[in-house]
Parts: C-alpha cells; structure tokens; sequence
C-alpha cells in the first residue's frame, strides 16, 4: 500500500494533520446556532487576541470555548488513550480480541462508579466528585488483582493464565455490580448511563488531566516498543531472545490499564474503539509498535472526536449513546477494511 512506502516522520505528520482536521471540524460543528466561520473566529480570538464580529454574543464564546472545545478535546484524548492500551493488550497477551476490559478494568470501574452514585449520589458534590474518583480505583485495583493472582498461578505470566481469570474476576465483579443495581432501583438509569459513555458536562478541568496524563502514559509505553514486538512473537520465542517475559509483562499491563483507568473515569465505559483502532493502524502500517502506538493515540482519538460529534448532534438537541455510535461505525468500517486488505 502506499502508506507503507511513506516514512516514520512522514506518517506521524499525517496523521497529526488528520487529527487536526477532525478537532476542528468537531469543534465547529453542533446543535447551537453558530455557523462554522464564527466558531473558527472565536478560537482565533480566544488562541491569538483576534477581534470579534459583532454579531457574535458572549453567550456563543462561552459554549464554543468553555463547553464544545474542552468536550472535544476530551473525546479525543479518551479515545487515544483507549486505543493504544487496546494495541498494548493485543500484544501482551497475543489475542485480537484483547483489551483492558479483557482484565476487568470496565467491569472494576462500573462497579466502583455504582456505589459511589448510591453512597454519595444524595450529596451533589461528592457525588459528582466521587463516581471518577472510585471508578478508577476499583477498575486499577480489579486489575492488581488479576495481575497478583496470575503471577502466582503461572511465574512466567502466561498469556492464556492472565486471560481467564481476568474474564472469572469479571464475571465476578460484574456480579457484585448486579447485585448493587438490583438493591439501589433508584439510581438504576444514571449507572446504565455511566456504562454506556458520554462526554457531556466536560470541561477545561477534566482535559488538564486527562491530556497529560494520556500523552505520558502513551510516551512511557512507546520507550518499550521494543519489548512488545518481542512479546508479539509468543511467550517463548521471547524467553529464548532473552526478554524476561514476566516483568515486562507486569509493567506493560499496569502501564496500560492505568490509561484505560483515567479514560475510564472521565467519560464511563465506552468500548470497540480499542479493538478496531489498533487493528486497522496494524494493517495499514504494519505491526511495528514503533508506528502502531503513536498512530493508534492519534487515529483513536480522532475516531472517538468523530463519534462523539455525530452522537450529539445527529438527533440534537437529544443526545444518544456514544458506545451505540462507536459500535455502529466500527464494526463495518473495521469488516471494509479486513476484506479490502485480503482482497
């Protein structure tokens, strides 16, 4: 293809252009009455001191900058996040189908976000300050917990060991997360709604967190690019070349579930974007890491930004479920893109 005869400086600046391209036609696109030559002035105004028309009143920068903007950025910045712990995990544990929710992460963070709404959900600030909070507690902790277990079943850190008993802790936390909605009916419509992802009420706060921690967390990861084109050959090809397989293992699954952890607590479990992205910047680019995690980072976060703008504007001023969007467009573009790619 011709992708593959473009260079590794080449393919990060295209892709960066295309991630640019999608942040602004997102920023300038939504349900409020503004067209996208006045959104454009704001930002201007707003990055560079630009004056303003005067048909543009107070009330449309204060939704473009403090509301669109930051919601935006947000989507972006989870979905790149998602993205490369997803590319991570398929690696780690040599399974297409892998993700941090492989681990429990989701099942842990929905868990943690139900009694945190039920505990603290009748005192406002706590209640919007504690659901993020507990959600990524739980969702690292379930995690520990699988990583612990599984080391002691098998020293060695075998993919297969990691996968199932990540998917039993799941089922057993998912459990407890019944059992919790079952005696709490009340707040039954707001936890579905946590499961299911929104951006909506996301501001420039959530993003000064998210977007550092995201970007460290993916640099981190590719300072061990190596490693995981190690570990994609198989447990014992790697223990062969010398790779102690265990250890890189452990700090690899920590290292990316704590991504998926802060995505996770900001936005609520939004999923498919982790499976499809990385499979599709694979078989496009190829299979070195190198190029696979920085160009998951940006495809997937561009990815999300597009959903999320066709999730609140398509039925506007209604909004629907970002996970139904993602589903809806994923699943036949990443079918395209397989078939295509046999052809």
């Amino acid at each position: 293809m011709l992708s593959h005869k473009h260079g590794y400086g080449t393919r990060l600046v295209i892709g960066c252009m295309i991630s640019l391209a999608v942040i602004l036609c997102a920023y300038g696109i939504g349900s409020a009455s503004i067209t996208m030559g006045d959104a454009f002035r704001v930002l201007l105004h707003k990055l560079f001191g630009m004056q303003l028309p005067e048909r543009i009143n107070p009330s449309q920068v204060s939704i473009l900058w403090s509301i669109r903007l930051p919601r935006v950025l947000m989507a972006f910045f989870v979905g790149g996040a998602l993205s490369v712990s997803g590319a991570v995990m398929q690696s780690v544990l040599q399974n297409p189908l892998a993700s941090s929710y492989t681990l429990g992460v989701s099942s842990g963070a929905s868990l943690g976000a139900a009694l945190a709404l039920t505990l603290f959900g009748q005192v406002p600030f706590w209640g919007t300050f504690m659901m993020p909070t507990m959600g990524f507690v739980f969702g690292l902790v379930t995690v520990l917990i699988v990583i612990a277990v599984s080391t002691r079943l098998d020293h060695n850190v075998q993919s297969s060991t990691i996968v199932l008993f990540g998917m039993v802790c799941s089922l057993f936390v998912n459990a407890l997360l019944i059992l919790v909605e079952s005696l709490n009916h009340e707040y039954l419509q707001r936890i579905l709604m946590w499961q299911m992802g929104s951006f909506s009420g996301r501001r420039w706060f959530h993003v000064r967190i998210l977007g550092p921690a995201g970007i460290i967390g993916t640099l981190l990861l590719m300072g061990l690019h190596r490693e995981l084109d190690i570990l994609s050959f198989g447990d014992e090809q790697s223990l062969a070349i010398g790779v102690s397989t265990g250890a890189v293992k452990r700090i690899l699954l920590i290292l990316s579930s704590l991504l998926t952890g802060v995505a996770v607590c900001f936005s609520g479990t939004i999923g498919f974007v982790d499976l499809i992205v990385p499979h599709a910047v694979r078989r496009v680019y190829g299979a070195s890491h190198k190029t696979v995690l920085p160009l998951s980072f940006l495809y997937g976060g561009s990815f999300m930004a597009l959903a999320d703008t066709i999730a609140r504007t398509i039925l506007a001023p209604r909004e629907i479920s970002i996970g139904a969007v993602t589903a809806l467009i994923g699943a036949p573009f990443f079918l395209w893109l397989f078939f295509r790619k046999r052809g």
